[in-house]
């Protein structure tokens, strides 16, 4: 070797400084990203000279059981080229204005300059001026402005929208606060302050699954991903997890490598299927065909043929299983399954307290009927601690046996009719023989059974005499066999057979560690909460909810919002007044951008039991009419005429005090004299005005609909060409000949990249990035709470998200002054609420419009609140944590927690801010709002947690200290998560058990502890008694079929012709972005394809003439997209794939079927259908809450043609 020579030369090495000085770093500082991935993954973000150079994943997770693998690293390809965009060409950089707005502003400033309000209503009132910048959208022309300026626009627009229209016309977007916070609660402070709207976003996104209130009460609670670890059993449906969970995906590699079977059910060869032990290419939206069959195995082979004594008594005691249902009579004298057996039925029982809320069971030795504790009458009686879930009898205290079946207590055997939609009809019936028993009531004896005996009948699990009964597993007749649902699914009913044994025989051993990895890919169909439910029901079959392994691991959004006790008064101002103003997206945008006026009637598009029910047939409009005013769903903007002309009016009339001017409302609202904003909503004193816009893409990726958006709100150009179809087809909404255009005054968008949205908004303001603000970020795939940091101050002229709404109060608050002096009267109108006792409001659906009862607020029609609300005063209020979170205390869940003194305390302590002679904790910079949620709330303060199962244990009569006693002197500061990851606290706003080193899982404390959950019964529910899902036939689980192209109408006006496919349209999530965010980054791009493209079976591509790469046009009649295609044998034929989301600002051509105007992006090709089922409201776990209840703004059920291009014009 000796003619080797080392050679010492730095000159000749000094090309590496370069690449030295690019890696090199002054200072590592830890934050995450905030967007809606689900990651909240803990980065390192290294900075040199003030400038980010690069990002790496953090490595301190702690373990907190050795036993599973560690959760590091988390991150993925996504996270590790964010610090692109704060350098890029995307970034904007400073205020922008539409140029033909800014225009006319000014010139209304020299025409009015004395009164800016005068001004700004010369341009948004004059028909001209406001087509004029209404046109402008989305084409460019953007002016470089000061922030003075602009403030001076935003403020002037709030004022004058507050004093003509009210502030309830002032809406708000922004979605998924958990990924950053205090992001999200500077917009949403702002607007319920002033008054205005917060529009929802996991019911909009279709995230949130509506079989998750209707089984359990809650909008979600799942398992932490290191918790598969522990399930011996694991199903992915509708749920791409190595693509979309990628820093999780590796604990369901480990889990199988543990042992557990991992069975992917998918119609696409997805990511996620090669790594399964089974992948069962089942037919998209036709899940619950499967599950139903899965059910139908498990009840007969392991509760019929044996009984598993796990299972069973965990049915006894943790589901509706063995309460009594009544059977109603029909004119054939059959039977049909009817409410809940109740108190109030019984002469003994009828005056207990709330005994129409309290239900009965058969005791299994005795017979007796017995009215066992945790019922919703339990929870909302005086008399505290019966409601919990020990089986005893709540009058008696005697232990019960509830029983599942009548057994020795039947007396007959009563033909009842089970609803059979698989053909898509409503007069298809199987008539089954079901064991029931006579009850006496105080109206004559009635037939009873208990829901596990109909659930039996449901299934077709043979236990008696009659032909409509399957005669086995291959009888393809009968509806749940494993042989019917094989023409549905495309899944061989051997398949179904022993994917139903392998996971009961699992339970069974492991006692529920089997679990369900569920997601988007099935919640977009319009029947979801059917697909939900179907396989709800064999992890509650089986014993697996509410067990470490085992339950429904419904991942989606970034949803799970850990400290919300203390960050929810904040965020919706609750701290000053209320009650906040809080909408259901999916109905606010149904009805505002009209796409209502393109639906057809309920009973063309589902099929149903009772046709003749209020509730199954119409105009979904007229359903969302009579939601709101039998309080079941919210209405922003309220009424079509102001609230404070109507206060004005009240007190012209005599009114002198709130109840007074209440009593107005009701009067007016009675006679019809005045519409809630919902039954009138094209008249223009019904819009809403002013749209603020922040952390999401509301106008595109967000925008189920999106050219109905462009058209009604935004009055620019639309490629939709649907033509109206509810012309007479309306009874309670009034029919306006004259189509809107164009609703919004103005639009607002706060931004750090030029998306979609500020493409189309009127001023974009530019917002500091995920490393250049102070935040809080908390997910459902882990049990940490992480913090954003401002690595970097942020560049050019942005500001965080809580500085910009900051500012935007300061200048309105100054406006304010001369037009609002004095305080003004607000009358705010809500909905009966869930987690309050207006869960127990309406046992029956009468409407005080029809004269079926007296309006009675909130109770028969929605609360009526009068608010005052001092505008120069909103600025000194959104810095300052205000009175009523320190006197009322906070909480959740209906759960609240004194505060008072560690109030008081924290002044001594912290930034006050000083006004009115008063002391207030200070949230004037970002850093200390974190500090008051982490300081307050029970998830990271032990002493809260302690306070709060103080509550909870006189609520239930259990003793459940014992949950927070080790953990009482933990409390954390942003110091602290800013050190190293910490794992949060157990409380009872979450339903998991952390304690003693516990990966989380849901429902943990509903089993262990015996706390019920907020349901009708207390309990999981397998039957649901509500007269609306009777009336739809899906009191209990069943199956409805996806809905076909001559039900939504999708091409009545698009033409196919020759080389045209036709497809079933679907938009999962995908690789190379999150949402649109990452959609536009160069790293990103030059990773995929460059563009987002859509994927096709190659023997459909085949038939049309397409190839790989080719330029293809995707239309309907709502729209157009024109992308590139991918054909992959891994599609399956007769469906489409474009992952969400596009963006319209990057590899857009123009249409040639649209007149070559640009083509649009994903949503362009949707239509939001609202199924109003979800609308009820008043009862039980079926009451609003804000993203918990309501309906989804379902996507999935959509067609569309695409053709080959030979070439495109840009």
């Amino acid at each position: 070797m000796s003619w080797i020579k080392d050679i010492f030369s730095p000159q000749e090495r000094s090309w590496e400084d370069f690449y030295r000085n690019r890696w090199a770093y002054d200072k590592i500082v830890r934050s995450t990203h905030g967007v809606n991935c689900t990651g909240s993954c803990s980065w390192n973000i290294h900075v040199k000279q003030g400038i980010v150079t690069w990002e790496t994943q953090a490595l301190d997770y702690p373990r907190f059981d050795k036993t599973i693998p560690p959760y590091e690293p988390r991150g993925c390809q996504r996270g590790i080229s964010y610090s692109w965009y704060i350098y890029s060409p995307l970034r904007v950089k400073y205020p922008l204005v539409r140029g033909v707005l800014f225009d006319l502003w000014k010139e209304a400033k020299k025409k009015y300059p004395d009164n800016l309000i005068t001004a700004w209503e010369s341009i948004v009132e004059n028909p001209e001026s406001r087509k004029q910048y209404h046109e402008a959208r989305g084409k460019g022309g953007f002016r470089r402005v000061s922030w003075d300026e602009v403030l001076e626009i935003m403020a002037v627009a709030n004022i004058y929208t507050v004093r003509r229209y009210g502030p309830d016309r002032i809406a708000g977007f922004s979605p998924i606060p958990a990924m950053s916070m205090i992001s999200y609660a500077g917009g949403s402070r702002f607007m319920q302050l002033m008054g205005g709207i917060s529009l929802s976003f996991y019911d909009w996104y279709c995230d949130l699954p509506p079989a998750s209130p209707e089984v359990w009460g809650e909008q979600t609670d799942v398992a932490e991903s290191a918790d598969w670890y522990k399930s011996k059993m694991i199903a992915t449906v509708g749920s791409n997890v190595f693509m979309t969970r990628t820093p999780d995906a590796h604990f369901l590699v480990e889990a199988r490598h543990h042992g557990t079977k991992v069975v992917v059910f998918s119609p696409d060869f997805s990511q996620t299927s090669k790594a399964a032990d089974e992948w069962i290419p089942i037919h998209q939206g036709q899940d619950a065909a499967f599950w139903m069959s899965v059910g139908h195995v498990i009840l007969k082979e392991f509760f019929i043929d044996q009984q598993i004594p796990y299972f069973v008594q965990y049915l006894k005691q943790y589901s509706d299983a063995a309460f009594l249902v009544k059977l109603e009579s029909l004119p054939d004298g059959a039977y049909r399954a009817g409410e809940l057996l109740r108190a109030s039925d019984v002469v003994k029982t009828a005056n207990v307290e709330h005994a129409e809320w309290k239900f009965f069971v058969q005791d299994a030795l005795s017979g007796e009927l017995r009215i066992p504790m945790g019922t919703v009458g339990h929870r909302w009686q005086k008399e505290k601690g019966q409601w919990n879930l020990k089986l005893e009898d709540a009058h008696t205290h005697e232990k019960i046996d509830p029983s599942i079946r009548l057994g020795n207590f039947e007396e007959e055997r009563v033909r009842v009719a089970m609803a059979d939609f698989s053909e898509g009809t409503n007069d298809k019936f199987s008539y089954r023989e079901v064991p029931a028993r006579r009850v006496e009531t105080a109206k004559g004896g009635v037939w009873v059974t208990t829901a596990f005996e109909l659930l039996l009948a449901q299934y077709g699990v043979f236990h008696g005499q009659g032909k409509d009964w399957p005669r086995n597993y291959e009888d393809d007749t009968s509806v749940y066999t494993p042989a019917w649902q094989e023409k549905f699914t495309g899944v061989s009913a051997s398949l179904a057979i022993s994917f139903a044994r392998q996971w009961a025989q699992t339970a069974a051993k492991s006692e529920g560690k089997c679990s369900v990895i569920i997601g988007a890919g099935v919640n977009h169909w319009y029947h979801n909460n059917l697909i939900y439910r179907s396989i709800i029901m064999p992890l509650i079959f089986c014993g697996c909810v509410g067990k470490n392994g085992g339950g429904l691991n419904h991942y989606v959004g970034q949803e799970k919002l850990v400290p919300g006790a203390s960050w929810a008064p904040i965020a919706f101002g609750t701290d000053w007044s209320g009650p906040p103003r809080l909408q259901n997206a999916p109905s606010f945008h149904y009805i505002n951008t009209d796409q209502w006026r393109y639906d057809n009637a309920i009973q063309q598009v589902c099929p149903v039991t009772n046709t003749g029910h209020r509730m199954t047939h119409g105009h979904t409009a007229d359903k969302q009419a009579l939601a709101v005013r039998c309080g079941w769903m919210p209405c922003f903007p309220q009424f079509n005429k102001s609230n404070f002309a109507l206060v004005e009016e009240a007190k012209a009339k005599g009114a002198k005090t709130p109840e007074d001017i209440q009593s107005y409302v009701v009067k007016r609202l009675k006679e019809r004299s005045l519409l809630f904003a919902m039954e009138d909503p094209d008249n223009p004193e019904s819009f809403p005005r002013v749209w603020y816009i922040w952390r999401g893409n509301a106008l595109l990726s967000s925008a189920k609909g999106h050219e109905y958006f462009l058209k009604h709100y935004l009055g620019t150009h639309s490629n939709a060409i649907a033509k109206e179809n509810a012309k007479n087809k309306t009874e309670d909404v009034v029919w306006h000949e004259k189509m809107p255009i164009g609703k919004m005054d103005l639009v607002v968008d706060l931004n750090f990249r030029m998306d979609s949205s500020a493409l189309y908004s009127d001023i974009v303001l530019p917002a500091a990035t995920f490393y250049e603000k102070d935040d809080l970020s908390s997910t459902d795939m882990h049990s940490f709470i992480h913090p954003l940091q401002a690595a970097v101050p942020p560049a050019w002229e942005s500001k965080s998200d809580w500085g910009a709404f900051k500012e935007i109060a300061r200048k309105t608050s100054e406006i304010a002054k001369e037009y609002f002096p004095e305080p003004q009267q607000d009358i705010v109108v809500t909905p009966l609420m869930h987690d309050t006792p207006a869960e127990i409001a309406q046992r029956s659906i009468k409407d005080w419009a029809k004269g079926e009862c007296e309006p009675v607020p909130g109770k028969t029609m929605p609360n009526i609140t009068i608010v005052s609300r001092s505008y120069p005063d909103i600025y000194q209020k959104f810095i300052s944590l205000g009175p009523d979170f320190r006197d009322k205390g906070i909480g959740g869940h209906g759960l609240v927690y004194p505060v008072t003194d560690l109030y008081d305390e924290y002044i001594t302590k912290n930034p006050v801010e000083k006004w009115g002679g008063k002391v207030y904790p200070s949230l004037r910079e970002d850093r200390s709002v974190c500090e008051v949620i982490l300081a307050f709330a029970a998830e990271t303060n032990g002493e809260m947690a302690y306070r709060a199962y103080e509550i909870e244990s006189r609520k239930t009569g259990m003793d459940l200290l014992h949950l927070a006693q080790d953990t009482r002197g933990v409390k954390y500061n942003f110091d602290d998560i800013c050190a190293n990851p910490r794992r949060i606290l157990t409380t009872p706003f979450w339903t998991g058990i952390v304690r003693n080193g516990r990966t989380y899982s849901a429902y943990c404390q509903n089993i262990e502890e015996l706390i019920p959950w907020r349901t009708l019964t207390g309990r999981q529910h397998l039957y649901l008694d509500h007269e609306a899902y009777r009336a739809y036939g899906e009191e209990l689980p069943t199956y409805k079929p996806k809905l076909d192209m001559r039900i939504t109408q999708d091409l009545e006006e698009t033409e196919q012709k020759p080389g045209m496919l036709l497809l079933n349209y679907l938009t999962p999530h995908g690789k190379w972005h999150i949402h649109s965010t990452f959609s536009d980054n160069l790293i990103m791009k030059t990773l995929s394809r460059g563009i987002e493209p859509i994927w096709i079976n190659d023997t459909d591509a085949a038939m049309a003439g397409i190839h790989d790469n080719d330029w293809v046009e995707v239309i309907n009649d709502h729209g157009v997209v024109v992308t590139r295609a991918v054909v992959s044998a891994r599609i399956p034929r007769n469906i489409c794939f474009i992952y969400h989301a596009v963006e319209r600002t990057v590899g857009v051509p123009k249409s040639p079927s649209r007149s070559n105007r640009r083509a649009g992006g994903h949503n362009s090709l949707t239509r939001v259908r609202l199924k109003p089922l979800f609308m009820v409201g008043g009862y039980g776990q079926f009451t609003y809450a804000f993203n918990y209840w309501g309906p989804q703004g379902v996507n999935r059920d959509t067609f569309v043609l695409v053709r080959r291009l030979d070439g495109v014009n840009w």
